[in-house]
């Protein structure tokens, strides 16, 4: 009995061992895949910050180029007239023909980019008065002029206003007679003008202000407008006209060229950190050899040298009886 009591405490004893190093086993499995989960977990968030600072990189850059490359769209200024009144004949009121001063400075920048063509109009807001009914055909002429007065470009257009018959008149005045009486609508005709169809700024002597002048002192102006529009072509064509697939392709080929070149750093960095010691063992200048040759000789010199001061009182040289 007692036999067997030993051997069940045994048993007993060597099952505990044993669950005691699958617990130390399974303890230190867990460890370790807790470790390499936190280590996988923490590449994985640096990684996701690398590449989300390089698209944001490559995004600057895109805007960078896109607001330092294209040029103002479009630009639009209202027009004021002046004139002289101080006429000595009571036939008509204007002694000269209007004339409006534009500037084509906005923030002490040129509206103008270099190297672009516009399109260059003018917009007449005119009542369907008898005068301008009268008028028939009028001038319009338009200067531009650079920093020190002279003369960049110039451009005279010829316009009026559209024909519309008398019985024409009556039925629209008719038909539209509530909009007129209410002041919802005018009998009034927008004309615009062409003045410059592709007008290139000079970079030596761009334009910084324009005269327009209408040859007639009889024409009736409600109101007037000058509009610049930018005729792109090229690249700017496609970064204006198709500005979302030009955006995906400049960001692309940013965020492609950054990562390439951060991989290609990383690699040099690895492989110069793991050559480094090789290369100061096998690369080792001549001289530096050299060097130490000598050194190596000297140092048995001066050993030899040494010893041989340290025999030398030793040595007793014989005399002769």
């Amino acid at each position: 009995m007692d036999q067997r009591s030993h051997l069940h405490s045994g048993d007993d004893g060597e099952q505990s061992v044993r669950v005691d190093e699958m617990l130390l086993r399974l303890q230190g499995a867990v460890a370790m895949a807790m470790s390499r989960t936190r280590q996988r977990v923490i590449q994985g968030f640096v990684v996701f910050l690398f590449v989300f600072l390089l698209f944001w990189l490559a995004a600057f850059l895109y805007g960078s180029f896109y607001y330092s490359y294209m040029p103002r769209a479009a630009f639009s200024t209202p027009v004021h007239y002046h004139y002289r009144t101080d006429c000595e004949s009571p036939a008509s009121f204007l002694c000269s023909y209007p004339l409006a001063n534009i500037s084509l400075m906005r923030n002490k920048k040129h509206v103008l980019t270099f190297s672009q063509a516009y399109r260059i109009s003018l917009q007449l807001e005119m009542p369907e008065s008898p005068a301008n009914q009268e008028l028939g055909m009028f001038l319009i002429k338009a200067t531009c002029f650079s920093q020190d007065g002279s003369q960049v470009a110039t451009s005279a257009r010829s316009s009026m206003l559209r024909y519309r018959s008398n019985l024409l008149r009556s039925l629209g005045t008719l038909l539209f007679l509530p909009a007129f009486l209410t002041g919802a609508a005018e009998q009034k005709q927008v004309v615009e003008v062409e003045l410059f169809s592709d007008y290139t700024d000079d970079p030596y002597a761009p334009a910084e202000t324009a005269i327009i002048e209408i040859l007639s002192n009889k024409v009736e102006i409600y109101s007037s407008h000058l509009y610049i529009h930018a005729h792109f072509t090229g690249i700017r064509y496609l970064l204006f006209y198709f500005p979302v697939i030009s955006a995906l392709v400049g960001v692309s080929s940013n965020f492609i060229f950054l990562s390439v070149l951060s991989v290609l750093s990383y690699i040099r960095l690895l492989l110069g950190v793991g050559w480094r010691p090789e290369q100061l063992r096998i690369d080792r200048p001549l001289s530096e050899r050299e060097g130490n040759t000598n050194n190596q000789q000297e140092d048995k010199e001066d050993d030899s040298a040494g010893t041989a001061e340290l025999q030398g009182p030793l040595q007793t040289t014989p005399h002769k009886s």
